[in-house]
């Protein structure tokens, strides 16, 4: 088995689900103990100035080995993985993959008609789950691939470059991996996050985001008296929900499209809290869609009698803006993706990343490919293919980075 596939199968098989309800950061163990496996590996490496804060961030630096100064290059990835399912994946399955649907378990099937992806995939040799559990790729995978990358480098001194730091986050799935990111300390020029899906995507664009918490007082009596005064706080949430227009929802919307979200809702006929997020690629659009949800509480507030409580904070920024004025970064990715017979697909995510924050930190960082496809449940996988070319693409960026 390859290296990198080896790193690979010993960090999924590690829970590291964070947790939105959790104050710590990390947010869980599991984390930490991944980290300390990377801290451990990077040291045995020979990388310098290995070390895990006590906020569970793992830095460390592979030094220069040429005279001239080059600008210092940073690549990041996140130690945790989605909560949405259970993150430790202790059976995965690798095959070579000969066309057709992928019975994952008795339960459940990865279909061709679902995921027509597959077709591209035939003759691959591929890591799926076995339904139970994600992955992990998202993001495992982009620290495999940072750290073959650099075992590459460490091996073949032949191969010029300037100082070169990695770092990786815990809590990038709840939207707090640049939170306490040392900027500074880092002292990186510009940075990746080797964080995207399949071959090829490059990213300098990204979602404005915003969260929403709504909570609903309703005024609870016994149904058989309720008339003209029962106020049914679950209905209500229902009626905010059916103001939202449905052509902005997640599964309608697509490329630069904007969407709201429901993401889950708790309650009874007293009192209900509903979490939404709200996402647009434009700055325009992204503050309409936040005056239009304060306009539909206002109204329902006049309408019941200001039952409703709204909270909306912003998560982070499209990118973009700070990326432009550094698009020589984007360019030298785009570069050693097409010298290593990859075709660059440069479009706008439709998510997150922790280089978003960083952009607007001081650190320029777009994003680039892992290779994986199906992030956040299970039916994750990954090309083994593609993995190994996140890798060479690390070192292609490195060497040329210095020409």
């Amino acid at each position: 088995m390859d290296r990198i596939v080896e790193r690979f199968i010993g960090y999924i098989g590690i829970d590291t689900r964070s947790d939105e309800n959790s104050d710590t950061c990390p947010s869980t163990k599991g984390q930490l103990e991944l980290g300390t496996l990377l801290v451990k590996e990077l040291n045995e490496l020979g990388l310098e100035d290995v070390n895990q804060d006590e906020n569970g961030y793992v830095y460390a630096t592979l030094k220069s080995n040429i005279d001239k100064k080059v600008p210092t290059i940073g690549f990041i990835s996140h130690l945790d993985t989605s909560p949405d399912i259970d993150g430790k994946c202790t059976n995965p399955n690798i095959f070579v993959y000969e066309g057709g649907d992928i019975r994952l378990n008795d339960k459940y099937i990865m279909t061709v008609k679902e995921f027509p992806f597959l077709k591209e995939l035939v003759g691959k040799e591929i890591i799926t789950t076995d339904g139970t559990t994600l992955l992990g790729a998202d993001d495992k995978s982009g620290i495999a691939a940072i750290i073959d990358a650099m075992e590459y480098l460490i091996r073949h001194p032949e191969i010029k470059h300037g100082d070169i730091k990695i770092g990786f986050t815990p809590d990038e799935e709840i939207g707090r991996g640049a939170d306490l990111f040392d900027v500074k300390g880092f002292n990186a020029d510009f940075a990746y996050t080797v964080d995207g899906g399949p071959l090829g995507e490059l990213e300098y664009e990204n979602f404005n985001a915003a969260s929403v918490k709504l909570e609903i007082q309703g005024k609870n009596v016994h149904p058989g008296t309720a008339k003209n005064v029962m106020i049914n706080s679950m209905r209500v949430a229902m009626e905010i929900e059916n103001m939202l227009p449905i052509e902005q929802k997640p599964e309608y919307t697509e490329g630069y499209e904007g969407f709201y979200l429901l993401v889950n809702i708790t309650g009874g006929v007293d009192h209900t809290i509903s979490n939404y997020i709200i996402r647009d690629h434009s700055m325009e659009k992204f503050e309409e869609k936040k005056s239009y949800f304060k306009s539909i509480v206002d109204f329902l507030n006049r309408k019941y009698g200001d039952i409703i409580d709204i909270e909306i904070k912003d998560s982070y920024y499209n990118m973009r803006e700070k990326i432009e004025p550094h698009m020589n970064i984007v360019e030298l990715a785009k570069e050693s993706m097409i010298q290593l017979g990859i075709k660059p697909i440069i479009k706008p995510i439709r998510g997150g990343t922790d280089g978003a924050r960083l952009s607007y930190m001081g650190l320029p960082c777009p994003n680039i490919f892992t290779g994986g496809y199906n992030f956040h449940g299970r039916f994750e996988c990954i090309p083994i293919e593609s993995m190994k070319l996140a890798s060479q693409l690390i070192v292609k960026i490195v060497e040329n980075n210095v020409r």
